[in-house]
């Protein structure tokens, strides 16, 4: 009888720890390519109506991504507020050209080529 409440305990703490890693994982992050911007300048806002009648405000950019390798591709995404001017982003792309997230980085943390290309 002691070893079924050992190896129960033991289940139960593995389950425990895995329910707890499954919280903290970004699927957004996950298996996305990292590019890095500079934002040059205001993001272009819209506002929409949601159903309790506030507006919900957000702002779009466009912008050349490069990444580790130098290699350059126009992106676009959205934020919620308006990103602080002259700010490096490090961005993660899915599917080719969707952009899931992105980071605030300093310059200094951007690879080597994509730095020469951010100049």
């Amino acid at each position: 009888m002691k070893k079924f409440f050992t190896v129960a305990g033991i289940i139960f703490l593995i389950g425990a720890a895995g329910a707890f890693a499954l919280t903290k994982i970004d699927f957004n992050r996950m298996n996305a390519d990292h590019y890095y911007v500079q934002i040059t300048e205001d993001g272009t806002k819209h506002e929409q109506k949601v159903e309790d009648g506030s507006l919900m405000t957000s702002y779009s950019y466009r912008l050349d991504g490069t990444n580790a390798e130098g290699k350059t591709k126009p992106l676009e995404f959205t934020a919620q507020k308006n990103l602080r001017k002259d700010a490096y982003l490090k961005v993660y792309v899915k599917d080719e050209d969707k952009v899931s997230s992105y980071d605030e980085v300093k310059f200094e943390e951007i690879p080597k080529k994509a730095q020469d290309k951010l100049k």
